[in-house]
C-alpha cells in the first residue's frame, strides 16, 4: 500500500472509484494464474495438490481465509527476490492486455475525471501493488500475507474481502459518512463486495451471477457482461482445473 499523499487527498474530494479485481477487470481469478506461472518453472511444486487435497473435506471449517492459505503453499519456500519476478512477469504478460477492455475504459474514465483510483482486491497483496501500479491506480490493496525472506508453508494473512474490505477502506480514506462515501463508484463482480458497494453512491457489477444480478437491478445499478475467454461453468472448471496444475494455456490474445 502507498502512503496515502496530498494529491490523493485532492483526488478523493473529486470522487473515489473502487475496482474490484478478479473477475471484474480481468476474467481470472488471479491466484490460480500465479500458480499457473510458478508451477510450469518449477513443476515439482505440483507436490502442493496433494496437501491442498488433503484439506479439502475441511474447507467449510477452515473458511476461504484458511484455505487461501493452504492453496498458497505452492510458494513454500520460495524466496522473496523469487517471487518478486515471478509477480513481475505475470503483471508484465496479464496486465492491461488480458483485461476487459470495457473496463479499462471505465478505469480511464475515472482518471480523467481527477477521482481516486483504488485497486482493492481479496487476492494477496504481494502482487496486487504491481497489478494497480501497472494499471495506474493511485492505490492498491490486497491481502496481506505474512512472509520473511521466503514464504512460510502455511503464511499468516487476514483475508481482504467482505467487511475486510469496508475496514480497511476506512483506515484509509476515512469512515463513509452517515455510512456512504461521497461521489463514489464500486466496481465489482461478486457478492462478497456488497458491503463495499453498500458504501458507494453508485456501482457497476460485472458479469454478475443471477442473485447479484436481481440485488443490482433492484438498486438500479449499472450491469455490464464482457465476453469471457471460456464457454460456461463447465469450461471455466476446466480453464481453473489446467491454471491450477500448472498446464494452463497460453496467454496470447486468442
Amino acid at each position: 500500500m502507498r502512503r496515502v499523499t496530498d494529491d490523493h487527498r485532492a483526488k478523493f474530494q473529486r470522487g473515489l472509484a473502487l475496482y474490484d479485481l478478479d473477475g471484474t477487470l480481468i476474467a481470472w481469478d488471479t491466484q490460480v494464474l500465479l500458480c499457473d506461472h510458478v508451477l510450469k518453472r518449477e513443476g515439482w511444486r505440483r507436490a502442493y495438490l496433494l496437501f491442498f487435497a488433503a484439506f479439502l473435506p475441511a474447507a467449510k471449517i477452515l473458511g476461504a481465509e484458511g484455505m487461501k492459505r493452504v492453496f498458497l503453499s505452492y510458494l513454500w519456500r520460495v524466496d522473496r527476490r523469487q517471487l518478486e519476478v515471478w509477480v513481475n512477469e505475470l503483471v508484465a504478460e496479464f496486465f492491461p492486455l488480458r483485461c476487459y477492455p470495457a473496463m479499462l475504459e471505465m478505469l480511464q474514465r475515472d482518471r480523467d475525471a481527477g477521482h481516486l483510483t483504488v485497486l482493492a482486491s481479496a487476492s494477496p497483496e504481494f502482487y496486487v501493488r504491481e497489478v494497480g501500479r501497472v494499471l495506474g491506480f493511485d492505490l492498491a490493496c490486497g491481502t496481506p500475507v505474512e512472509m520473511g525472506e521466503s514464504m512460510p508453508l502455511l503464511p499468516d494473512l487476514v483475508n481482504h474481502k467482505g467487511e475486510e474490505k469496508v475496514r480497511r477502506l476506512s483506515e484509509i480514506l476515512g469512515a463513509p459518512p452517515e455510512g456512504i462515501w461521497p461521489n463514489s463508484h464500486g466496481y465489482s463482480d461478486s457478492s462478497a463486495d456488497l458491503p463495499m458497494l453498500a458504501c458507494c453512491e453508485r456501482n457497476t457489477l460485472v458479469n454478475p451471477s443471477q442473485v447479484l444480478t436481481a440485488i443490482g437491478e433492484e438498486k438500479g445499478w449499472e450491469i455490464v457482461r464482457p465476453g469471457k475467454p471460456w464457454q460456461g461453468k463447465a469450461g471455466h472448471l476446466v480453464e481453473v482445473a489446467r491454471r491450477i496444475t500448472g498446464f494452463g494455456g497460453s496467454s496470447a490474445p486468442g
